[in-house]
């Protein structure tokens, strides 16, 4: 059923045929998750009799398999066996590393994040996912040759190749590494590389707040300020593969001097170690992100302001992508996204009154709904779009 590399298959026979509607098939289970046949039959243009008999073959296979949704026979929903494989989803920060373990369903089933020291490097990083990998296999009883791939996430611009990062200032350590080759050979396994604003757009996209949008930009607050942007449904990631970087946008030509080399660039005013630095003499050099949010949200009005002032400085560099994209829908994530109304109204209200009236007049802005757990959901997707899958025949032999 499935052409290798050497088939003989003629192109347009009724033998090619076959596969090209078996991959379509197995693609859109990939993409979408479990699905009924009538699903799958629209989303692939296939008649429903051609479904249903590439979906029994791919179950007869031992690939698929039905699950009753409640809704009778009709209702049953399509989706991946569980021995059919896994992919691994890892997300590096600049003080985190996580590391998931998903079914080809798109269902995380087990993960576990590690807090990083300072100047951490890619050898130890790399040994650290490797031991965590294993812990989690061991403990789900899951073979290692069972996994496809891997997707990786970093908070830096990864070329298109997903090879290199081309920000040393941010992660020096990772600087001029071809982390998909080096983490591949360490792992054992084909890995993907993405930037972690783009991971979360992707995450949010297919399980979050951007389920069913068909341009969003997707913002990652944290130690840097990006964006992740999905244009007609689709990942965009520029000429070299550094759209995004929204926290390098010119706030005050005559301000600090940022990371990347210019001056006043925003992320130098609202990245993390920047808002916490403002509240360092009433509320302790010690204190995060999230105890800034917990204070605002319990009343304390000097952490409400911060905020505030945070998501006003956000609100004329979303305005500007706003008027140059024009999505349908901008989604905020990263830990400061919990302040929920405190950040996101202020940054409305500034887009209302910068953004292009017909750009923004139906605009949606909301806070991230998978969280923090958005870029190691991200880096599942990668990893899935980058699977090799097994066909019919492979799961047969």
């Amino acid at each position: 059923m499935s052409e290798s590399a050497g088939s003989s298959v003629p192109p347009g026979s009724q033998t090619s045929l076959r596969n090209a509607n078996q991959r379509r098939v197995l693609d859109t289970v990939r993409r979408d998750g479990r699905l009924t046949q009538a699903q799958i039959s629209r989303r692939t243009a296939l008649a429903p009799s051609t479904v249903s008999s590439i979906v029994h073959e791919l179950i007869d296979a031992g690939l698929f398999v039905a699950a009753s949704d409640g809704a009778g026979r009709r209702g049953q929903l399509i989706g991946f066996r569980g021995s059919a494989g896994h992919v691994v989803g890892i997300d590096v920060g600049h003080r985190h590393v996580t590391v998931a373990v998903a079914d080809l369903n798109q269902e995380i089933l087990a993960q576990r994040r590690h807090e990083l020291p300072d100047e951490h490097r890619f050898a130890e990083d790399l040994e650290l996912v490797g031991r965590t990998l294993d812990t989690l296999l061991r403990d789900r009883g899951t073979a290692r040759s069972g996994l496809l791939a891997a997707g990786l996430t970093l908070p830096a611009p990864v070329d298109l190749e997903g090879r290199l990062i081309s920000a040393g200032a941010i992660l020096p350590a990772w600087s001029g590494i071809d982390v998909r080759e080096e983490a591949g050979r360490r792992l054992g396994l084909p890995v993907v590389v993405e930037n972690d604003a783009n991971a979360g757009a992707l995450g949010e996209h297919a399980w979050g707040a951007g389920r069913g949008a068909r341009n969003m930009a997707y913002l990652k607050l944290g130690h840097g300020v990006g964006a992740g942007l999905i244009l007609d449904g689709s990942l965009f990631r520029g000429a070299t593969g550094s759209a995004g970087e929204l926290g390098h946008t010119t706030v005050d030509e005559t301000g600090r001097v940022c990371r990347c080399g210019n001056r006043g660039c925003l992320e130098t005013y609202v990245s993390s170690g920047n808002i916490t630095r403002l509240l360092a003499d009433t509320h302790g050099a010690d204190l995060t992100v999230p105890d800034l949010v917990a204070a605002a949200l319990g009343g304390d009005l000097g952490c409400a302001r911060v905020i505030g002032d945070t998501g006003r400085l956000l609100g004329t560099a979303v305005a500007n992508l706003c008027n140059t994209i024009n999505p349908e829908l901008v989604v905020v994530g990263g830990e400061l996204s919990r302040a929920g109304e405190l950040l996101l109204a202020p940054l409305r209200d500034v887009v209302s009154r910068h953004g292009v009236h017909g750009g923004v007049r139906d605009l949606r802005i909301e806070a991230a709904r998978l969280g923090i757990e958005a870029h190691v959901v991200g880096a599942v997707v990668l990893a899935l779009q980058h699977a090799e899958l097994p066909t019919g025949d492979a799961a047969g032999r």
